[in-house]
């Protein structure tokens, strides 16, 4: 199992001190998220001009903020500069930020995700000028206000056509596109203990994609929030704003995809409760709704010892390639190093 770690969402505050221990240390990966505020691939840009080793990778690009072609340059762009040490991710967000940030329609966001990793495969291999005709991108453009003069084009820049591409999918039906088109797949929630919720529908997917590959081919690389302390309880609580903030507040009352993952995970009843309270103003409510079990389950906390112990189910988890990657959230310079001394 390989380790890796998040940056926060703060353009201002990196975390470099602890991306640089993390290289020292010799964890694989970096990754560089984006909602409406701080954009994925700067920080990651930066992060990659700081460091020599360590790979780095958006987690998320939010697609419908660029076209495929766009992503495509800045990926290759990336993988140039840094050595081939830039990993892809991307993802079709929600509705509440695609269409109240970037003002488009959320759409079909399986039928993208295929339509825009076959787009960036072709590019990235060069094998012809591009074209493609689908549902929801039409290369080059002929639609309405077309000038005509479109042509096909192959990219200027030479990469490495096997670059992966990772998706991130929580839903069953996203989680099988992600086995059947990508190369990995970066879960915001998961239990080592129930792996099969995110393995069963990869595997269905995988089944169905390029011959030949299993799930060792595949990289599961979930988000494993981690703090550290003496005070269990006071680690706990540490983590419940944001937990809270997804299970209740990402997304609307019908479709909110990590408030269906929580239900899912067992936790139908403090769903309900915590998205009740955040929907209605009451975030102290929503935060005090959020189980220490739940917490327990899909984070790290406690002492170091007691994130040592725990830190075995997940290692079991990665023998049988269930998990590929553990990436660490709020991860400090300290727990880094207890997570080095206990997996790598």
């Amino acid at each position: 199992m390989r380790l890796g770690m998040l940056l926060r969402y703060h353009g201002h505050d990196l975390a470099l001190a602890e991306v640089l221990e993390a290289e020292r240390l010799g964890y694989d990966s970096v990754w560089s998220g984006e909602a409406y505020g701080t954009d994925a691939v700067t920080p990651t840009a930066w992060i990659l001009a700081r460091t020599t080793r360590i790979r780095a990778g958006t987690g998320i690009m939010q697609m419908q903020a660029r076209t495929p072609a766009c992503t495509a340059m800045t990926a290759l762009t990336l993988q140039a500069l840094s050595n081939n040490r830039f990993l892809l991710g991307i993802g079709a967000s929600g509705p509440q930020v695609v269409e109240g940030w970037h003002g488009v329609p959320f759409g079909k966001p399986m039928a993208r995700t295929r339509e825009y990793i076959e787009i960036l495969r072709k590019i990235l291999k060069r094998e012809a000028a591009l074209q493609h005709q689908g549902e929801l991108y039409q290369i080059p453009y002929t639609g309405p206000g077309a000038t005509g003069l479109g042509k096909p084009l192959k990219s200027i820049l030479h990469g490495d056509p096997g670059m992966p591409i990772y998706a991130a999918s929580i839903t069953p039906i996203g989680l099988r596109t992600a086995g059947e088109v990508a190369d990995g797949v970066l879960p915001i929630f998961m239990s080592p203990e129930k792996t099969k919720m995110v393995t069963d529908p990869l595997r269905a997917g995988i089944a169905k994609g390029r011959p030949g590959r299993t799930l060792a081919d595949f990289d599961v690389a979930p988000y494993v929030r981690i703090a550290m302390g003496p005070d269990l309880q006071a680690c706990r609580d540490a983590l419940k704003p944001e937990l809270a903030l997804y299970i209740g507040g990402m997304g609307a009352r019908s479709k909110n995809f990590y408030n269906d993952v929580t239900r899912q995970l067992g936790y139908e009843d403090a769903a309900v409760k915590i998205q009740d309270a955040f929907l209605g103003g009451r975030r102290a409510e929503a935060i005090a709704a959020v189980p220490d079990a739940l917490v327990d389950e899909v984070s790290l906390v406690g002492s170091p010892e007691r994130i040592k112990d725990r830190l075995q189910a997940w290692k079991e988890a990665g023998k049988s390639h269930e998990v590929g990657s553990m990436l660490l959230s709020d991860a400090t310079v300290e727990s880094l190093r207890v997570v080095a001394e206990a997996v790598l």
